[in-house]
């Protein structure tokens, strides 16, 4: 786990929010698996690390905890485990499901991408993510006492196809660090050909949408030549390096393209400086932390219609939108905000706006009070079961 990272960096903050709030926090991760298993594969870890939670807990006394906040996937095993014990009076922590992104979502949009490139998903992929993941995840879900979803489309899905109550569903934020909020806002650009820059973060992958915009971005770059395009966080399985995405670009005009495949996540809002535009065409996100540090430090998001971005971007009002999967919607949005100054500018000045609301405490101090009505709720039922007992 890493404070750099997208949802283990997600739980380190909560965790350390918590504690900040006068809480007590465990963790247990895929990095607590024992050294001989370490060397597996990332999808056979994940495979095995339900049945490694469940003797944790055990072993350590669940009890012992409040609340067992897990990961989709993660504590199915162990929710069997504590059904048995706590119908035997031993233990009965709340157990929350925390989705990071619905695995069902991002499996039907693989599906989609695979059918269009004409492909077939490898054996492994059905064995795991399209196949025993998906069930591990359901299990998860329905043996919950809550649920964590970070948009609404989520929300729908999980009580829709997977026949969990939608009282039991509950949608949250996350948030980002202090070094983002109440930054300095960048003025507004005044000369007609004074450079303007789009930065897309995140790494360059099919599933963040790279396949449809760069060659809008190309389009664009040979149209206005006082166009710049920065590439954050770029390396994954797919582009290793920055060559990967330069070979993508025309010749003539890669030297307005900047790539950095790795940086430290706090080092962000300075990359950021001087860029005008968060260009996030992604396909499915659960929430998108990139998205909402771009625009606190004071970037126009241009983004789609997909499940997390349209909980957070009002288009017209804090950013444009549009359809995913749509190269030449990305290059109308992204034309509209080059040639129209003005709207960028009062795009850049609410979307900075709107961001202010995204701290670690607000979202940390609104999973608590969620605990606290769980553990209350939790708590009525095991006396209204004694008292039948009587």
């Amino acid at each position: 786990m890493g404070l750099n990272s997208g949802a283990a960096g997600s739980t380190l903050r909560l965790g350390e929010t918590y504690q900040q709030l006068g809480h007590e926090v465990s963790y247990f991760s895929i990095d607590n698996l024992p050294k001989a298993f370490q060397k597996l594969p990332f999808y056979l870890r994940k495979l095995v690390f339900p049945e490694f939670l469940a003797a944790y807990l055990v072993n350590r006394r669940a009890r012992s905890f409040d609340v067992i906040d897990a990961s989709t996937g993660d504590a199915w095993l162990w929710a069997a485990i504590s059904s048995t014990l706590s119908r035997m009076r031993k233990i009965s922590p709340l157990l929350v499901t925390r989705s990071h992104g619905l695995e069902h979502i991002y499996h039907h949009q693989y599906l989609a991408e695979a059918q269009r490139a004409i492909h077939q998903p490898s054996w492994r992929y059905r064995f795991y993510r399209g196949g025993l993941q998906l069930w591990e995840v359901a299990r998860s879900l329905k043996a919950a006492d809550q649920i964590f979803v970070l948009n609404q489309h989520e929300k729908d899905y999980i009580s829709q196809h997977l026949s969990v109550p939608a009282a039991n569903i509950y949608r949250v934020k996350n948030g980002m660090p202090s070094q983002f909020m109440q930054r300095p806002f960048e003025p507004a650009l005044t000369l007609p050909n004074e450079p303007l820059r789009i930065a897309q973060v995140g790494a360059y992958d099919p599933r963040k949408g790279v396949q449809y915009s760069v060659p809008a971005l190309n389009r664009l770059l040979v149209r206005y030549p006082y166009l710049e395009v920065s590439f954050l966080g770029t390396a994954c399985s797919l582009c290793p390096d920055a060559e990967r995405v330069y070979a993508d670009f025309d010749p003539a005009v890669r030297d307005r393209v900047t790539v950095i495949p790795h940086y430290s996540h706090e080092q962000l809002p300075e990359l950021l400086k001087g860029h005008h535009i968060k260009l996030f065409p992604t396909l499915c996100e659960g929430f998108s932390k990139a998205l909402i540090e771009g625009m606190a430090c004071g970037l126009a998001p241009v983004t789609t219609y997909s499940p997390g971005p349209a909980d957070v971007v009002r288009h017209g009002l804090d950013g444009l939108m549009m359809p995913v999967r749509d190269e030449e919607a990305i290059e109308r949005a992204l034309t509209e905000l080059i040639c129209d100054r003005t709207l960028l500018h009062e795009l850049r000045q609410n979307a900075y706006a709107t961001a202010q609301q995204y701290s670690w405490e607000s979202a940390a101090r609104q999973r608590l009070s969620l605990y606290a009505e769980g553990l209350n709720n939790k708590s009525m039922k095991a006396t209204r079961l004694s008292v039948s007992h009587l």
